[in-house]
């Protein structure tokens, strides 16, 4: 459960996952070193040397203790400062005894109040500003008194350079280390990035490179791509063949019912009518989205036109919303030949149709609605299957077609890498299909 919640707020890029790796070991033990270092050594030697300082405190204290008077405390203490390299001065009692005074990261100075307030009982405050001395207030008999030395008798010189040292090379070791792992990553984006692109039916240059490792998948992504193009043609050539070798007898066919009699040749016109439309709709199969190439195209404009042709037509077709603008890379006339299609169906099984654009960053749809008798949501995906033919769902009366419409414009999308969703039309009552395609 942790790790499914954990999961959602992982980033989804291959560059950013790869900096997270990288960047959370080295925070990791930055941090430790640390704690470590700040909470036990550092820590550690300021108390033993506070406490070193402790003992010539009190020595201080004993040796003031027999005076009456400060001048006779300093007389006494005269012999101690030098060896102890200490200034001392009694403070005015009239005044307001001195506060403790350190800077926001006085680590080791708040180590050193803490001891001396706990071991000493005479302590009144310490003092650290931003210089080489300390100064610490003790009060005596004879009113406070002020003791002045140097700062590297209780702290650590520099105690700040591990850590900067620390981060600075921390930094400069990342830095390094995303740089060269950036070059490692870098072909597997471009072998995504190719994938990706053949998915939505463009062919882009790519040379497997990098590791042995990603050189496999390259190659083998190269010997995918070459198959499936191969696949392809060889699929548009035997469809296109076939249809095209059966054009000459229905033609001698034609020929031959043209010299009967009309009533005695409807008939077998009808069928010879028919398996001419077969024919067309399996060459149409057959091209797929081979007969264009990628180019930039404003989808706005091209279903307009599409919508215009119709109702010069006298057919009910109308546009819908039109959201979004700017240009898509897509395979013009495969896209127009599916736009085609699914408003051919919307007005041959309805009565009106409604065709919509919607282009955001990250996907177009188009939308084409009608109010006909739609198709039953479990049959939906069996309708796009090829040769697939749904007459109760919609309406017999009107021809059985071929059953290859919405294969069509299903496999032109899956060429631009996208689908086609069906659905049914909240304003029309009818079928709505979504030709939706990433960006």
């Amino acid at each position: 459960m942790f790790f499914q919640w954990l999961k959602q707020y992982m980033p989804r890029s291959l560059y950013a996952r790869a900096a997270l790796i990288l960047l959370v070991p080295i925070v990791t033990l930055q941090l430790v070193v640390s704690v470590v270092f700040i909470k036990r050594d550092l820590e550690d030697l300021t108390v033993q040397m506070t406490l070193t300082i402790l003992r010539e405190l009190r020595l201080i204290e004993q040796t003031i203790a027999p005076a009456t008077t400060q001048e006779m405390a300093m007389e006494r203490l005269m012999p101690l400062l030098e060896p102890l390299q200490v200034e001392a001065r009694f403070l005015d009692n009239t005044q307001p005894l001195p506060q403790d005074r350190m800077g926001v990261l006085e680590f080791s100075g708040r180590v050193v109040r803490d001891t001396l307030e706990n071991n000493l009982p005479s302590f009144v405050s310490a003092q650290f500003p931003d210089t080489r001395q300390f100064q610490l207030v003790m009060q005596t008999d004879l009113g406070p008194l002020a003791l002045v030395q140097d700062r590297r008798r209780v702290t650590a010189a520099a105690p700040h350079q591990l850590i900067v040292t620390v981060i600075v090379f921390g930094f400069l070791m990342t830095v390094i280390a995303f740089v060269y792992m950036r070059n490692q990553l870098r072909p597997i984006k471009q072998l995504a990035d190719a994938a990706q692109a053949f998915g939505r039916g463009r062919t882009v240059a790519y040379a497997p490179r990098g590791a042995n490792e990603v050189r496999a998948a390259g190659h083998a992504f190269l010997d995918m791509r070459a198959r499936i193009e191969r696949q392809i043609e060889q699929r548009t050539l035997m469809l296109s063949g076939v249809s095209h070798d059966l054009r000459t007898p229905l033609t001698r066919m034609k020929l031959g019912l043209s010299m009967l009699e009309d009533e005695e040749a409807e008939p077998l016109r009808q069928d010879v009518d028919e398996m001419q439309a077969l024919l067309d709709a399996f060459l149409d199969f057959s091209r797929g989205v081979s007969t264009s190439e990628p180019e930039a195209v404003d989808p706005h404009v091209l279903v307009t036109v599409a919508v215009d042709g119709w109702r010069r037509q006298g057919k009910d077709v109308m546009l819908g919303e039109m959201s979004g603008e700017g240009e898509v890379m897509l395979r013009k006339a495969a896209l127009r030949r599916a736009i085609e299609n699914l408003i051919s169906n919307a007005v041959r099984y309805g009565s009106r149709a409604r065709v919509s654009v919607a282009l955001t960053e990250r996907f177009l749809r188009i939308r084409v609605e009608d109010d006909g008798p739609g198709i039953p949501e479990t049959d939906r995906a069996e309708a796009m299957r090829p040769f697939t033919r749904l007459d109760p769902a919609r309406n017999q009366d009107l021809g059985s077609g071929v059953g290859l419409g919405l294969a069509i414009v299903t496999d032109i999308a899956r060429a631009h890498g996208g689908m086609l969703r069906l659905g049914k039309s909240d304003d029309l009552g009818g079928l709505q299909a979504d030709i939706v395609i990433g960006i």
